[in-house]
């Protein structure tokens, strides 16, 4: 029995054959980037690769049970407990922002939902880079190459790849009012928000397998690490790249194992790179540490400009999620289900025996995508729908039957910054999301918590008296609505766009079209700080959509 599990778990083993500290590709940051790209270069044997993960390996049970989240956020196990600086437009609080630190990255710790945005986000992308390969035409052909779709081979969807896409294992009678209250507000049913158009409402797909999280780690490294030609290292934080300050060649990485000081090089000569793929917080840290960002900013800590690259760490972009919650009546949520000793038995037994349940849910499960006001020219925001409440992460559930609607502005005009400010690496960085600074913002966070209003009142959800509990009625004007915001505002964790691609006339790009860091050679930065504008919806399935496409250039493929 426990043989099978820990083969259910992804627990595997890492071997390092090649004896040398020099390889073609170092990857920095074990993720929804660098575990992709771990599985395809290590397909050429003669290629040698070497993955360094600041993080432990996978094998924690919390990991693995897709409501583990709960016990992975803020648990320094698997999370980098980073947090937000005081935000001005939050009420001047300052907010959790997890990142995850294991094999697989925020894959480990993240809400499961398979989301690859619309299709004008990537138009948006061509149009920042002035390359085509960024279209959704050509980035759908990427997803499908790696995804493993619940309902087959279609236009849409891709089968056979290693990242599966599954539907949910439960449903709940208040998400499926919640959904007829919405189409009767003017929001269409939908069974696929992954066509490119999400105008819709229905229930999301989920990373999971057979009831168990799908991380990164367990669908493209476990297999990967099988072969001899790479090696993962694990608890190893890197300090900084090396780059030449003459030739400007980024030709090794040195990190920290067990409190020792170590160095390998990347085989330059042959055409090797460093990738960089330690996510929209962790990679701004490397390279500014390393000397390239801000000159001004590297010479007040007084590290060595290397190169300056003013964009380094600024655009940065999230989503807020503004979290409404409802009282309702006569119909029951997870609240009163998981808050007595029977009730958390029966679902502890359903997920041994089923693998479903409250136990194996992400932590939205209905989906809706719409309209925040007219004007608007597609579906502009995104409401993550829960059969539950709770004041905040980490607290426990109310005691009365409740919903929570979350609504999120799926592309914020506002634009926040991370920086280092100490060259010690365990220091956190200053995180400024910045959210809800300008105007256009602050509108339709106010339109969202009404658009909220209208799906409730509709005829559906009327039987069960729904009460909004927070932000309450007496929010009612433009400027009441956005202090309401400001008080229930949370991110929902997708920050992207910290060391942008774009053109070559744009002083705020640090990359190339190719992810290459301008200036800089043999290397890259490939995460979902690459992201010129933030994806309309989830972000960690664009994340592996960008690897495979540096995939993609690496092997000439």
């Amino acid at each position: 029995m426990v043989n099978n599990r820990e083969q259910d778990i992804g627990i595997y083993k890492s071997r390092d054959m090649t004896q040398t500290n020099t390889y073609d590709y170092i990857i920095i940051g074990a993720g929804s980037a660098g575990c992709l790209l771990a599985k395809r270069l290590t397909e050429n044997s003669r290629k040698r690769v070497l993955l360094i993960e600041a993080g432990k390996r996978d094998n924690y049970i919390w990991i693995h049970i897709p409501v583990g989240y709960l016990y992975c956020i803020d648990n320094p196990r698997a999370d980098w407990r980073f947090r937000t600086s005081n935000e001005a437009g939050l009420s001047g609080r300052s907010l959790l922002y997890p990142r995850g630190r294991v094999l697989g990255g925020c894959s480990s710790i993240n809400g499961m939902i398979y989301m690859r945005g619309q299709a004008g986000d990537y138009e948006s992308w061509v149009a920042a880079t002035g390359d085509e390969s960024w279209s959704w035409k050509n980035a759908l052909k990427r997803y499908k190459q790696f995804e493993d779709y619940h309902g087959g081979v279609n236009e849409w969807h891709g089968k056979g790849g290693e990242w599966t896409v599954s539907q949910q294992r439960l449903r709940w009678p208040i998400m499926d009012v919640f959904r007829r209250a919405a189409v009767e507000s003017g929001i269409p049913a939908s069974d696929d928000f992954n066509r490119g158009d999400n105008f819709g409402v229905g229930y999301f797909d989920v990373s999971q397998r057979a009831g168990w999280r799908l991380n990164t780690a367990k669908a493209f490294l476990k297999d990967a690490a099988k072969r001899t030609n790479l090696t993962v290292i694990t608890e190893a934080m890197v300090t900084k790249l090396k780059i030449d300050p003459f030739s400007k060649n980024c030709y090794g990485v040195e990190y920290l194992k067990n409190g020792v000081a170590v160095e390998v090089k990347c085989a330059i000569d042959q055409g090797g790179e460093v990738l960089l793929t330690a996510g929209a917080i962790g990679s701004v840290q490397i390279l500014e540490r390393s000397g390239v960002g801000s000159a001004a900013r590297l010479a007040k800590l007084g590290i060595p400009v290397i190169r300056d690259l003013p964009g380094v760490g600024e655009n940065l972009q999230d989503h807020l999620q503004l979290r409404m919650i409802y009282k309702v009546n006569g119909i029951k949520t997870l609240n009163t289900k998981a808050n007595t000793l029977f009730g958390k038995l029966m679902i502890g037994l359903e997920y041994v025996f089923k693998r479903s349940g409250p136990m194996s849910m992400a932590p939205s499960q209905l989906g809706a995508f719409a309209y925040s006001s007219p004007e608007q020219k597609s579906a502009n925001v995104e409401y993550h729908v829960q059969p539950l409440s709770l004041e905040k992460f980490g607290e426990d559930l109310h005691s009365f039957n409740a919903f929570t609607a979350s609504v999120c502005n799926l592309r914020p005009t506002s634009r926040g910054s991370v920086h280092i400010h100490s060259t010690d690496p365990e220091v956190p960085p200053v995180i400024s999301p910045n959210y809800l600074s300008t105007d256009e913002d602050r509108k339709v966070a106010a339109d969202s918590l009404r658009l909220t209003r209208k799906i409730v009142e509709s005829a559906a959800l009327k039987p069960y008296m729904p009460n909004e509990y927070k932000p309450g009625k007496q929010y009612q004007s433009d400027a009441e609505l956005i202090q309401a915001a400001g008080e229930i505002g949370t991110t929902i964790f997708h920050p992207v766009g910290t060391c942008k691609m774009g053109r070559t006339d744009d002083p705020m790009a640090v990359l190339d079209s190719e992810l290459c860091v301008r200036g800089v050679h043999h290397l890259r930065v490939v995460d979902a700080s690459a992201m010129p504008t933030i994806t309309s919806g989830n972000t960690a399935a664009p994340t592996m959509m960008i690897a495979q496409r540096v995939a993609e250039l690496l092997t000439g493929e």
